[in-house]
Parts: C-alpha cells; structure tokens; sequence
C-alpha cells in the first residue's frame, strides 16, 4: 500500500473507455450507468424523488404534457428545456433503480428524439432567435441520450449524434452559439463531442471541439466572468478544463480552477460549498443571507463529478461532499414532493413573500412549491442519480477508485475483464467508517484507490484485521495494490474532528465543521400549508386535472430564536461543543430535524438587535466579535443540510 497525490495514468484501462488520444487521459473514468447500487440513506433519497416530485413530475408539469410536445411533435409548442432538464435525471434514477416503468416513460421522450432527426443532421425543437439555431436544450438532450447508451448500447444514439455533429460542423461560426444560454454553455457540447470521439475516433469532432471552444463565452479570464449567472457558473466554469484535455494547456486547466476560486473569494465566503448569487451575482450582496438557485447546486455537483474524472484532485469530491450534504437537501421537503428555487447558508424565513432586492430575484422564490421554478422543477432531479453514478471509478489501471462514500454495491471489470463486487457498507457523513467487502470468483490482482479527505489527519486502513495508520495522507489516495481474494474486508477509518472556519469578509462570521459536515443552529420550524397555483412563480405552468391538494405549498416560519451569536473562547473546540449521537432514523433518512443522527450543544447569545429587516430577510450579519449583555444559553446546532430554515455563519463574541 501508498499514499499517492493522483491515480497512475501511464497505463490504459482495458475494461472501460477513456479518452483516445491525443485527449489526455482521464484519471478516473465512470462507470457505466447501472454498475452501481445506491444502497442506505442514498437510496432511500432515490426512492423518495421517485415517489415523489422527479417521479410523478409527469402528472404536474405543463412543460412535461405530450399533447403537441416539441419533443413528440414536429411543431410542438412546449417542453423545449424543461423536458431534458427533467429526463436526464429521470432516465438516470430509472436504470440506477432498475424501474421498467419508469424506463418505458423515459423510451417515449428518447424514441421523440430519435424520429425527430433530419435528413441534415439536425435533431430536436427547432427554437431560431433571430434567425439563428439556438442549440442550448439539444446539449441537454445528449446528456440524456450518452447515458441512455450506456444503458443500452443502442447504436441508434452513435448514429444520431454523429450526424448532428456533422450538422453542427456545417454552421457558419458567425451563425454558431450567437444566443446566451449557448454561448455560456457550449462547454457541455464539447463534453458531449469528447465523449462521441472516444467511442468512434472520428477525426471531424476533433475539428468540432475547436470551433466549439472558440465560439463558446470566455471562461478563461482572470478577474471577470463572461457573466455572473449562478447557474452558467455553477455548470461553465468547467469549459476550459474541458477543452485542456485535447490542447493540453496547463493554462486552461488553471483558469478553472481559477474560476472556481475568484467566484468563492468574492460571492462565496460562505459555508455550503457554494456561493451568494440568487439568479445572479450583485456587488455589495454576499451575506450569507444571499442563496443559490437548485438548479445550480446541482449543476455544480455535476461540474465537480467531472472535473474529480479529468483531474483527479481530491478537491473536487471534497466540493461536491458540501454541497451535497449540506446545502442541496434542504432545497426540497423532507418527502421530495416540494423544492424552492433559492437556498440560502443563512435562512430563517421560507415564505411566499416578495423579497426583492434583497434578494435579486422578485417574487415568492423562497418557498416550497412543486409547481413553481420552471427551471429547477426540472432540472433537480439529476443530483442525486448522479451523485450516486460517480460513488466508485475505473481507475486507468484497471482498477477501481472509492470516490465519494456511501453505501453500495458495485460490480465492476477489473485486471483483464474480470468482473467483481465491491460493496460498501457506511452512514457517512454520519459516521466515521466506511467498511467494504470484495467478492471475486478468482484471486485477482489490481489496485484499489480510497480518497482520504483534507480535513481528515488521523486516517487509518484496516485489511482483513490488520490495521495500517496512513502518514500524512490528507488530500490524497490510499492506494491498496494487492493480490484480492473473495471475501477480503477493508475498512477505512476517517476520524472527524471539529474545526472552525471564519468569513473575515463577512463580519468575522464563524462556521462550525465536523468532518465534511457544517453545522448550523437547530430552529424549530413551523410548515404552513398553501394552495401551490395560489402561490407559484409567475412563469409557472401546471396541467389542467393536476390535484393540488395532493401536491400542496409549504411556507416555514421559525419557531424558536435564530438571532444567536455563538460564545467561544480560547479552549479546545472539543471542550466548547458537546457531541450527541442519536440512534439512526428507522426511515433511513437523516436530513430533517426530526431524524438527523447528530447534535452538538454550544453556547450562544441572542443579540436583540440582530432581526428580520424591511426586505423579510435576516438582517445583514453585525461585525464580530460582537459585545452582548444577553444570558448565555445552551444552543443546539446539527448538520445543515438537515435544516431547512438554518443559521451556518454565526456571529461570535469571542
């Protein structure tokens, strides 16, 4: 066994496809779609978007209704973005959950798709502005179609998207990529181009990836964004990385990493993994009072799935874990069947109000709606299918790679095409452990890779009960290089610590850490039911039988205070914050108030001053250390994600 800082590229994986030369080589490479089997509280996450919103989405959603759908119908009239915003989670849920129903119902949309091709090339709605093709949801329904491939190997999906980029190749650049959504995210065609090319080495998407990079916005500036859109930089930031792997110029790797640095240094300074924009960025807005849209929590988790493939750099996993734990579950109900379009790291009121400009966007855009956000009501559902795609990888040398943990059941080809099954049994982030069991019909030789976090010092492996303590290992891979036998056990050990983070640009606010999960106050909350078309988003369209009673709204109020400043002083955090470990949820799901699996008791300080403000929003954070002549009380935080109304940047009075 080794520590190393990436996997080793020098080999070629014989097993699964990578990139074809002269891309550079991935360092991991997904699984087909179906390889893996989301088992504990990320299946039941699964579980619930299929009873819930992503699943019955259908029976709601007036951009999903077949009659005269542009995806079914030559002229249709609706369901441009909405359908494979919607569809490239669904059909991913629908072959991770081996559902037939539910993949009969994502055949329909693609069999659209597949009659919908010309004798040109070109596939899909036609949408002109200003009489140009805009292209922006065909990108989306590729994502759909490459994973229906891998689900399928329906070659009819080749073939398609062989013409269409040959039809792409055809248009005038000056025609090309001219509107914004596009521009900004030509980025996923190219990615989609890579993906084409690697299965057939066609030599004119190489030619495509160029004219596709030199017509897609700027990605690659240093101080400035092509625009401050949450979600284009949530989804686009990835574009040049992209493009570096066929150019191989270091300087385009940097400037996504770049990118993803400047809009956390300067919207960002807030816990959650992701940044202050609601629809789009505002100087002078970056308490963390301001949110995020859905859409780009998970666009974001998606971006670093990706970059986690084409750089290896644990930071990525790290960044999706944040996000993904503690700021994407509290967008939606406990029960999936309601989301709202802004989350914030600071939110202490879910109501159906007007908040602008407070926040940028106006309208009831803070509440749980099913009906509502035209974009996120569709666009939501592939976090977690993904997410659970990207647990394990191929490594390029033929062997596996643990990635993102969770419980599962991999099956996987390694060494020479044997195929075997790594199962991991875990409540990570709830727990420390991760343990795993291999089963091989055959002795087999291969490496297996397991990401050690960067916040995580004291890591240790246990192999068949012998325990082996990992030397300066954080922000890096333990690499187990072994002859595996049916049976061999593994358990990672990863001992969380707490740890505080300050937000020296926001108040010398504080946010409270343990292991990969931030913490926020505990807020007692109290759901108001409403009436979901009485109090949807403007844009928003439902089907006309739709049954609102079955789908209702949910305002949440706080019932306890929130105006808390956290105590602290100059003893071991250990000393300043009791640990509680309650018995896991029967239900198995850990992300409400009733059933989170962790509390931490702290103290805190209400500051009086500290309110709602004219906006209906907490008011501004006050600059600490804050003096207060309040008593001092017993707090109880928990992990954010588990909070729907939440206070994760804490003024403090140390």
């Amino acid at each position: 066994m080794e520590i190393v800082d990436r996997s080793d590229i020098s080999q070629t994986n014989a097993n699964y496809i990578g990139n074809r030369e002269p891309l550079k080589p991935l360092h991991f490479i997904k699984l087909p779609v179906g390889s893996i089997e989301p088992e504990g509280w990320v299946k039941q996450y699964l579980v619930l978007q299929k009873e819930g919103l992503t699943g019955q989405l259908g029976e709601i959603s007036a951009w999903l209704a077949k009659e005269n759908n542009a995806w079914l119908k030559t002229g249709g009239d609706h369901g441009w973005e909405e359908v494979p915003y919607w569809l490239k989670g669904y059909g991913n849920l629908a072959y991770i959950l081996n559902d037939q129903k539910m993949i009969d119902e994502t055949k329909i949309w693609l069999e659209g798709a597949f009659a919908s091709q010309r004798p040109d090339g070109y596939f899909g709605p036609v949408n002109e502005r200003n009489g140009k093709y805009e292209i922006w949801a065909n990108m989306i329904m590729l994502n759909c179609l490459q994973s229906y491939y891998e689900h399928s190997n329906d070659q009819r999906v080749i073939e398609l998207m062989t013409k269409y980029f040959a039809w792409e190749m055809s248009v005038p650049d000056d025609q090309f990529l001219e509107d914004y959504w596009e521009k900004s995210r030509g980025g996923d065609n190219l990615a989609s181009v890579y993906w084409l090319y690697n299965i057939t080495g066609d030599a004119f998407l190489l030619e495509l990836a160029h004219k596709l990079h030199r017509n897609t916005a700027d990605w690659t500036q240093e101080t400035n964004l092509p625009n401050w859109h949450n979600v284009n930089i949530a989804q686009c930031f990835r574009e040049p990385a992209t493009y570096y792997m066929q150019t191989g110029d270091s300087a385009l790797l940097r400037a996504t990493y770049n990118n993803q640095d400047l809009i956390r240094r300067t919207f960002g300074q807030v816990p959650g993994g992701m940044f202050g924009s609601d629809e789009n960025c505002r100087l002078g807005y970056i308490d963390p009072r301001q949110g995020v849209e859905t859409c780009g929590m998970v666009e974001q988790m998606a971006s670093d799935e990706i970059l986690l493939r084409i750089t290896g750099d644990g930071y990525w996993a790290e960044n999706c874990e944040d996000v993904a734990f503690n700021t994407y579950p509290a967008a939606v109900m406990d029960d999936f069947k309601s989301l709202r379009y802004i989350t914030c790291p600071n939110h202490v009121l879910s109501d159906s109000k007007n908040h602008h400009p407070g926040i940028d966007n106006g309208g009831p855009f803070l509440m749980m709606n099913p009906f509502s956000s035209r974009c996120c009501q569709h666009n939501h559902a592939q976090g977690w299918p993904y997410y659970a795609e990207n647990l394990v990888m191929a490594s390029p040398d033929n062997g596996l790679a643990a990635l993102l943990y969770n419980a599962s059941v991999t099956k996987a080809k390694v060494a020479d095409g044997k195929e075997i099954t790594l199962t991991q049994e875990t409540n990570y982030p709830f727990e420390e452990d991760i343990r795993f069991t291999i089963n091989t019909s055959q002795e087999l030789a291969f490496p297996l890779y397991l990401r050690i976090p960067s916040w995580c010092t004291n890591a240790s492996i246990n192999i068949n009960g012998e325990k082996i303590a990992l030397k300066d290992a954080a922000g890096k891979y333990a690499k187990v290089d072994r002859m595996w036998k049916d049976g061999d056990k593994i358990t990672l050990y990863l001992p969380m610590e707490l740890s505080l983070r300050t937000w020296q640009t926001n108040k010398n606010s504080v946010s409270v850490d343990y292991g990969p999960l931030t913490l926020s106050l505990k807020i007692d909350e109290k759901n108001i039911r409403m009436d979901s078309k009485e109090s949807a988003i403007g844009d928003s369209r439902w089907q006309a039988g739709v049954d609102a009673e079955k789908w209702p709204s949910f305002e949440i109020y706080p019932n306890s205070p929130w105006n808390y400043a956290l105590v602290l002083s100059d003893a071991p955090l250990s000393q300043q914050f009791v640990i509680s470990r309650k018995e896991w949820p029967s239900d198995n799901f850990p992300f409400s108030l009733a059933s989170v699996p962790l509390e931490f008791k702290a103290k805190g300080k209400q500051i009086p001053q500290w309110t709602i403000d004219q906006f209906g929003l907490c008011s501004v954070l006050p600059q600490s250390p804050i003096s207060l002549d309040t008593p001092e009380e017993e707090i109880t935080l928990i992990p954010m994600g588990a909070a729907r109304l939440r206070i994760s940047a804490f003024p403090n009075t140390k």
